[in-house]
């Protein structure tokens, strides 16, 4: 039998394996902002709880079944961001959040109500600037699908630029400048100028919550052209908004843009985002910033060219929960295909959050979030510390006995698990930053199972060389043969575990999945090791004129067995021939 190819240059297998590492711990240490170490889960580290109180839009109390719904969506969303640990559960009629860290940012924004529209602007200014006239909606000069319109704010339309042949087809303008400086209307004033009415304690929450939606719905979305100047004048972009997922798409919207430095005045909603089909994050290489991608249905891609032809040179608005994210001019039109992108002040993170929110639905409710909560764990590091001690004493006894067992074969066992533990740590800290992997006791669990089972891997080896020399071949000839009879098996067991652990993750929730998909990962590890790491040291060994004696490699009483054998069947044959 011949060796088993993969097997002929061992050198050029480890070295591999060590060129993995080196790219493993490159990107370690040379990405991110962090220190190099896993992120841990709520049982570890503790978290940050948030507290999400429903506000509907007549006060009434929100059903189970709208409460359900809402958690489904907020775990989908967990789950499109990745492996978090975050936990989410209903308690009466408030859904708690709870992720790993001290950061409830990633809570609230679990938390988005996410219903997005797609608004004409009819005017911005910088916040803080003076209200310049505004053209009567009746006196304006309806739209012409065939010329370029002027955009309403500048002094001046830009020069039409040729049509884009594919999205994106809205660039962002520069900022305006604000027109010319006018006294406000008229020294009266209007409601949303009048004081904040002080909170009545005889109201329940949900009587306030609805009495500050009403009010906000009376001043922002008015059709009074004087209630919406003065709206854009008092409107404060630094407190919470009350018309977060409870504005009315079929009347004017004041909003503020994103980072609050801009107030808008919208006209009704043109396409809603039950339209999209999908969003992904992506990063515009041609401006270098970070976009969110939108792909329409059938019916929100005709609505979409109808806007587009009809807004050319125009600015139009994306607002997510009342609130503009970005604020385009519409560079070439009509854009067909259904396709477009949303562009703002992102990040990779922020981005990628963004179309998450929007490509698993809008919550049927809206939230009002509390402060974040410290949560301590409910494990703590003193219950890491102990399963850490547990584990390295269980090994050591492993590797101890593998060293009186195969001597020279089980020190090349314990070079193959540390080699494989240094990939697994390497990994486990690059799934923390990319995909908010968390490594909570059920996933610490997963990783000794696995190496237990990256150790049995060994000793299936180890074992079939030891037939081979007992069948009377030497230790030098042995190993390829044993490693070609011993691979097949390995293969076939390590599949077996890796589907099991696919299933458990497909099929589990919370902890649980967490265990599957650290077993699953170092499964495939285990594979990984074996080929590159330990059969070329084995085979390495093999070919040393040291470590292929008996008193070295312990196969001395496996080849005086086969000496035996040998000689038996030599008398065997001899008795046959002098009858």
């Amino acid at each position: 039998m011949p060796p088993s190819q993969g097997s002929a240059h061992p050198l050029r297998l480890l070295g591999v394996y060590a060129a993995l590492l080196a790219v493993i711990y490159a990107l370690v240490f040379f990405t991110g902002d962090k220190a190099p170490t896993p992120k841990l889960g709520i049982d570890l580290q503790g978290g940050t709880r948030v507290t999400l109180t429903a506000r509907t839009p007549d006060g009434s109390k929100p059903s189970q079944d709208s409460l359900q719904k809402a958690q489904e969506i907020i775990e989908n969303r967990v789950n499109g961001l990745g492996v978090s640990g975050s936990e989410v559960a209903i308690e009466g009629d408030n859904i708690v959040i709870t992720v790993p860290g001290d950061d409830g940012q990633q809570a609230r924004a679990l938390a988005t109500t996410a219903k997005l529209y797609i608004r004409p602007v009819l005017q911005a200014v910088p916040k803080g600037a003076a209200m310049p006239q505004q053209t009567p909606p009746a006196q304006q000069p309806a739209p012409d699908a065939g010329q370029p319109v002027p955009a309403p704010a500048p002094a001046e339309a830009p020069a039409p630029e040729a049509p884009a042949p594919v999205a994106p087809a809205l660039e962002a303008p520069a900022p305006e400048a604000p027109a010319e400086e006018v006294p406000a209307p008229q020294q009266r004033v209007f409601p949303a100028q009048a004081p904040t009415e002080p909170a009545d304690p005889n109201l329940t929450p949900q009587e306030e919550a609805q009495r500050e939606i009403a009010t906000a719905k009376a001043t922002r979305q008015s059709t009074d052209q004087a209630t919406q100047q003065a709206a854009m004048l008092a409107l404060d972009c630094t407190k919470p908004d009350p018309l977060a997922g409870n504005d009315d798409p079929s009347l004017p919207l004041v909003a503020c843009s994103q980072d609050g430095t801009e107030v808008f005045l919208l006209d009704k909603s043109r396409i809603d985002g039950q339209e999209i089909k999908n969003a992904v994050a992506n990063l515009d290489q041609q401006q270098s910033r970070w976009v969110v991608d939108l792909e329409f249905k059938s019916t929100g891609s005709d609505a979409w060219a109808d806007l587009t032809r009809e807004y050319l040179y125009k600015r139009v608005a994306f607002t997510l929960d009342s609130k503009v994210f970005s604020a385009p001019q519409v560079q070439a039109g009509p854009q067909l295909g259904g396709t477009t992108q949303i562009s703002g002040s992102f990040t990779a993170k922020s981005s990628k959050e963004l179309a998450n929110t929007l490509k698993y639905g809008s919550l049927p409710l809206s939230f009002q979030t509390s402060e974040a909560e410290t949560v301590s764990a409910t494990l703590g590091l003193s219950s890491l510390r102990a399963g850490l001690i547990a584990g390295a004493v269980g090994l050591a006894v492993v590797l101890l006995y593998c060293l009186v067992y195969y001597r020279m074969l089980g020190f090349l066992t314990g070079l193959s698990l540390i080699a494989s533990g240094l990939a697994v740590y390497g990994i486990m800290v690059l799934l923390g930053r990319w995909i908010g992997f968390t490594l909570d006791l059920a996933g610490i669990a997963g990783l000794i199972i696995g190496i237990g089972m990256t150790a049995d891997s060994f000793v299936v080896f180890f074992e079939r060389i030891k037939d081979e020399i007992r069948e009377g071949r030497s230790f030098r000839s042995a190993v390829p043969r044993g490693w070609q009879r011993a691979r097949r098996t390995i293969l076939s067991g390590n599949a077996v575990s890796f589907i099991a652990a696919a299933v458990l993750y497909a099929l589990a929730a919370g902890q649980v999945k967490g265990f599957a998909f650290t077993l699953g990962l170092t499964t495939v590890l285990d594979v990984v090791v074996v080929f590159l790491v330990t059969a070329p040291l084995v085979l390495l060994a093999s070919r040393s004129a040291f470590w292929s004696k008996p008193s070295v490699n312990g196969l001395g009483a496996i080849q005086e067995v086969a000496r035996e054998r040998k000689a038996a069947e030599a008398a065997v044959a001899e008795g046959v021939r002098t009858r």
